[in-house]
């Protein structure tokens, strides 16, 4: 619902890290509990079955119902992944009704006939009319009758509106203390996420239960304008349409590639309410559904109490799906997109489905291709830079699979040139042209990634998902990992030769106004009420569960950290990681681009260079083998200099990188071909919306033409750097002072002793150069910024400045922006999307500054169709200004706060990064102390004093992006004075 489906580009890896657990809370069985069945008697025995060696540790139950469970405890905080997964996704969808599984997923988050209603007898009279109207609509092809069918449904549901208690759903799950619900549909699964307290696992059992037995689709045409508006973003998407043009000629039979997620513009404007009940029915039963859980758990007691609720649940049989078989593809197609963002290209594979020994090949060749740091695209391609970027990624699904390669074009390539570059890359997969050492090393560091992921509970109970989904018996799913270690080169050869024929699609993305562009018209909707002050017996119900109170944990700097000294006198700051033999090594530097912009491109340029003993290239392969990695970064104002990986090659990789940071090899080439990179990316930038809106807009409204984005070398400049310069920058580095921050799990003794020989420092460091802020402008006046830019929606900030950082306010600060603006469950999504229905997307966030000196802003978000921009900004603009009373979603907000602090377990890396922020705003102890002791104690008066004070009335600066051709001016002149910014100004080229 709320998220949409992704596939990632394998460039970006997260890292988590832990702290360990003291005490595990019984979770207990409230005899109030709404839905429940008579008591599980004590004596029931529940069989469940495990794997031998499996790191998560977890056991698979099956309910009588069919329902499968899969659990596993992992006790690094008090909190608990769920996911709820179903069967049923896109491909799912009857052939006349596409994006209804999509649709479905939003409607499951509208409640039942006990969940988000004050009068259901009264209710379903309205509902039942409605969906009977919308069967008639739909069937309508004359406008004038559809207009009037139209109306009489707006009318109707402002009646049924009245029964309903709008969000009760994100409502009651802010209650219990649960943190990112949401929701996603993909081609084959529809899957709700909650992450919960481990102290609430029976409140979450009763409401899952109660929303996955029945489904009540509620303010059903306030909702499918938001889907509109998911519509819209899409369209003004050109990654989204060159992936569906890939899919829609890969899959010309299948599913995959007939119908899309989001479905088309004519039927997601003859929706039918009857087809959606139907479809519910079908698919959401227990038979069908996977409950996956990860965290703090009690594996007997967490079943019980499960069973007791799902239990009841009936199973019934689920429509078998035949997949369509595909002609073979036997030559290659290729197909243009035309859009505003910057050219690339796309090439697609059709492989076969997850369950092939071939689909798991193909995610060795991937590897082969692109693993980050030596593949072949990373080195051929990326590393030379014989292109701007490049990259290949794998999309797996169960009927077929596809391969899928994807680059954009330096200066003056042609996308046929690139297309080529990428074939090439296959050619020497296929030839087997490429190392023997690297297969056994993609192995290495698979086994290392999948240990970093199983650091996070999103991550374990993930791969329960993807195991339920795949039909894949547990035990079959951990195999694969054995399997994919049997991989030989010979095996890679075949299955290359096997595919990587002709047998392609490719998709030139071209830069330009696209002719076809439509967009989903907005109909005329009335508001409907939200209902903030009702709530349902069934809310009440589960609310006044007794559950066992958690208490916080917060960080002692002074315990949790240790500190100590290297013989130069760097400070070391130190956390123990006791859980794999993984670490994180910074160093790190209180200076940045503010001070010299060269230090970025220095810090980018380091990539491309090799040392007396290795080259470029050699260097990254000898990293891999060690199963670890390197990365500079340089911000406004800090340099993070990182090597992680595996422990046990701490020394070796060490060596390594400070042979680097202390004699990096000049390259000429490397640096000419990166300035030819740097200034084609920044014209690429100019064409982003999101960089134009977020980056350059933004930093331009707070400080003026000179800001901290502009902050760079000109053309001139850049292509007169010399090789020498930017390598003494980097020599440069460790000679300053510098602070190094270690999580690992070797003493810390050891730590020093290894540092102390390996970490090349001068026998007296310099001190940083003085701290070079840009200057924030005043706000003196309402100003309104646009920019033109060919799209179907608006998107449109509203900034103000607010004061320098205060941690007194911080409490404050946090209450509101869980009331106001920072949830599904807030008084902005409640009244712009649920009620107006004027947005996907609306937010609204006072941002504390991230360093003493510095200011804090108010920046409201929304994105609406173009011809709903008067009325979007109206109505953003009265919540600024005249902040609704709600004292049941303000104890709600005051309840979340609570249960997020008490659950919330600041552990791993993160501990030594929490101390690094606290130490740039003045603080010597964990503010979330402050927040959890004093906005308990607050009314909704503290809320208003400060709004008023902060928010209301203030001079704004609202930034507007859109296309001139549909952006209303008459209306934007009323917020301000109106000025147009070109791209030149706010780029600073």
């Amino acid at each position: 619902m709320k998220k949409p489906f992704l596939l990632f580009l394998p460039a970006f890896a997260a890292l988590s890290l832990t702290q360990c657990q003291t005490s595990k809370p019984a979770a207990t069985t409230a005899t109030t509990a709404p839905a429940a069945s008579s008591a599980t008697p004590a004596q029931k025995e529940y069989k469940y079955q495990t794997v031998e060696g499996d790191p998560l540790k977890a056991r698979i139950y099956t309910l009588d119902n069919g329902l499968t469970v899969y659990l596993s405890d992992y006790d690094d905080a008090p909190r608990i992944q769920t996911y709820m997964a179903v069967r049923a996704g896109s491909k799912n969808d009857p052939h006349n009704a596409t994006g209804l599984a999509h649709y479905l997923e939003h409607m499951v988050f509208k409640g039942t006939s006990r969940l988000g209603t004050q009068n259901w007898a009264a209710e379903k009279v309205e509902l039942d009319k409605i969906e009977a109207l919308y069967e008639q609509y739909r069937a309508q092809t004359d406008p004038a009758r559809r207009k009037k069918l139209y109306h009489q449904i707006d009318s109707v549901s402002s009646v049924a509106a009245k029964y309903a208690v709008a969000n009760e759903y994100d409502k009651v799950m802010g209650a219990i203390g649960a943190k990112g619900s949401n929701a996603y549909t993909s081609v084959e699964q529809t899957v709700y996420q909650e992450d919960i307290p481990s102290n609430q696992i029976e409140k979450w059992a009763a409401i899952q239960s109660e929303r996955l037995g029945e489904m009540v689709p509620r303010l059903f045409h306030t909702e499918l304008e938001a889907v509109y508006e998911e519509k819209n973003r899409g369209l003004d998407s050109d990654f989204r349409k060159e992936l569906e043009m890939l899919n829609r000629n890969l899959f010309q039979k299948h599913e995959y590639g007939t119908q899309t997620t989001i479905g088309t513009i004519e039927h997601l404007q003859n929706p039918s309410i009857t087809e959606i009940k139907k479809y519910f029915g079908q698919y959401y039963v227990p038979n069908n559904v996977a409950l996956c859980l990860s965290g703090d758990l009690d594996y007997d007691q967490t079943i019980r109490i499960i069973d007791q609720y799902f239990g009841k649940l009936q199973s019934k049989p689920v429509p078998a799906f035949t997949p369509a078989k595909e002609a073979p593809i036997t030559a290659p197609i290729v197909k243009e997109v035309i859009g505003p963002d910057a050219e690339n290209v796309m090439i697609g594979y059709r492989f076969p489905g997850v369950a092939t020994r071939d689909a798991l090949v193909l995610r060795m060749m991937d590897k082969i291709l692109t693993n980050g740091q030596a593949g072949l695209i990373d080195l051929n391609l990326n590393q030379k830079q014989v292109v701007l970027s490049a990259a290949s990624f794998t999309d797996i699904n169960n009927d077929y699979s596809s391969h899928i390669l994807y680059a954009t074009p330096r200066q003056g390539q042609k996308l046929e040139q690139v297309r080529d570059l990428l074939l090439g890359q296959l050619e020497k997969v296929k030839k087997g042209d490429f190392p023997e050492w690297l297969i056994p090393a993609i192995i290495n560091n698979e086994q290392l990634q999948r240990t970093k992921s199983y650091e996070s509970n999103e991550a374990r109970a993930g791969a329960f998902v993807e195991a339920f989904v795949a039909r894949e018996d547990w035990k079959d799913y951990l195999k694969q990992f054995d399997d994919f270690a049997t991989i030989t080169k010979e095996e890679v050869v075949r299955v290359a030769n096997q595919y990587y024929g002709p047998s392609y699609v490719a998709v030139y993305k071209r830069t330009g106004q696209d002719p076809n562009k439509v967009k989903v018209v907005k109909p005329a909707i009335t508001p409907v009420p939200v209902n903030r002050e009702v709530a349902s017996d069934f809310y009440k119900q589960v609310t006044s569960m007794t559950t066992p109170e958690l208490q916080p944990v917060f960080l002692d700097y002074k315990k949790d950290i240790q500190e100590t000294k290297l013989a130069s006198g760097v400070p070391v700051f130190y956390t123990r990681n006791a859980e794999n033999n993984l670490f994180n090594l910074y160093y790190v530097l209180d200076m940045g681009t503010n001070n010299d912009p060269r230090l970025g491109l220095a810090a980018d340029y380091l990539q491309y260079l090799g040392t007396g003993k290795y080259n470029a290239e050699q260097l990254q392969q000898e990293f891999y083998k060690l199963g670890c990695s390197f990365a500079v970064s340089s911000g406004q104002d800090r340099i993070f200099v990182s090597l992680s990986g595996l422990d046990s090659n701490f020394e070796p990789a060490l060596q390594l990188f400070e042979s680097l940071l202390n004699a990096p090899k000049p390259d000429a080439a490397a640096l000419q071909n990166m300035v030819a990179g740097e200034l084609k990316s920044r014209q690429d930038a100019k064409l982003n919306k999101g960089v134009i809106l977020n980056q350059a807009m933004l930093n331009y409204a707070k400080y003026g033409s000179k800001n901290p984005f502009t902050s760079r070398l000109s053309e001139k400049e850049l292509k007169a750097l010399k090789p020498e310069q930017l390598t003494s920058l980097i020599k440069q580095i460790p000679t300053y002072q510098h602070r190094v921050l270690y999580y690992g799990p070797r003493p810390a003794t050891g730590l020093v002793t290894t540092l102390n020989a390996d970490h090349k420092v001068p026998a007296t460091l310099k001190p940083v150069p003085a701290n070079k802020d840009f200057a924030e402008q005043p706000m003196n006046s309402r100003k309104v910024y646009w920019v033109d830019y060919n799209m179907v929606q608006a998107e449109i900030l509203f900034l103000t400045k607010g004061d320098v950082y205060d941690r007194n306010i911080v409490p404050t600060v946090s209450l509101y922006n869980e009331y106001f603006g920072g949830s599904m469950g807030s008084i902005v999504f409640q009244e712009l999307r649920e009620s107006k229905a004027l947005a996907y997307s609306a937010s609204s966030r006072y941002a504390n500054a991230d360093k003493l000196g510095r200011s804090s802003y108010n920046l409201s978000y929304i994105g609406t169709q173009s011809d709903k921009l008067p009325e979007a900004m109206a109505g953003m603009e009265a919540l600024l200004n005249d902040m609704p009373v709600a004292e049941a979603n303000l104890q709600i907000a005051k309840n979340a706060i609570r249960n997020s602090i008490a659950t919330e377990r600041i552990t791993k890396s993160d501990v030594l990064f929490n101390y690094e922020r606290a130490k740039r705003l003045g603080l010597d102890y964990d503010v979330r102390r402050d927040v959890y002791e004093k906005t308990q104690n607050m009314s909704f008066s503290d809320l208003q004093k400060f709004q008023q004070a902060k928010v209301k009335g203030q001079n704004q600066t609202i930034l507007v992006i859109g296309s001139k051709d549909r952006l209303n001016f008459k209306e934007l002149a009323k917020y301000g004075q109106v000025q147009q910014l070109t791209l030149k100004e706010i780029f600073g080229y």
